[in-house]
């Protein structure tokens, strides 16, 4: 998807990159769609194991978990947020987001006391999927843990 546009993108292709032959891909993926949500879910399922491991850090050193593993798989994410396919992959990161988020918000007491749950949700959930993207579409500082610190110290003062 770097290369070229997904839509474009055939199964020969695929097979051809991977240099197996189209038998052995559609042995294991029924079409390339079912090969891009296999790969959105990969991903998806190691940043939640990421913030499970993180359970016990503050906003900052648990987004500079997440911003070195963007960094690590640059390739794909900056795919996945250049490509047609973005708003399928944006909307998945924005879920995960979201739920990583919902043990963090209190409405009962503090800051937020009074204010709707889900409203502060999607307004975080966006700001950090917002500012992800730029990190990939803008060239936001290429050091991850600079651009992590900034959203943690963000988060702490305003959940």
């Amino acid at each position: 998807m770097n290369e070229k546009p997904f839509d474009t993108i055939t199964m020969q292709d695929i097979s051809d990159h991977a240099n197996v032959g189209r038998r052995t891909i559609y042995h294991h993926y029924s079409d390339k769609f079912d090969l891009l949500d296999k790969l959105i879910e990969e991903h998806i399922d190691e940043l939640r194991r990421l913030c499970k491991e993180a359970s016990d850090l503050d906003f900052i050193e648990s987004n500079v978990l997440w911003f070195e593993y963007f960094e690590v798989h640059y390739s794909f994410f900056s795919a996945m947020l250049l490509s047609k396919g973005a708003p399928f992959f944006r909307n998945r990161f924005l879920a995960l987001v979201i739920e990583e988020l919902e043990d963090e918000v209190n409405v009962t007491e503090g800051k937020n006391k009074g204010l709707t749950k889900e409203v502060i949700l999607t307004f975080f959930g966006t700001a950090i999927v917002g500012i992800v993207e730029s990190y990939f579409t803008n060239g936001l500082p290429r050091q991850p843990h600079i651009v992590a610190e900034q959203v943690g110290i963000l988060l702490e003062r305003n959940l």
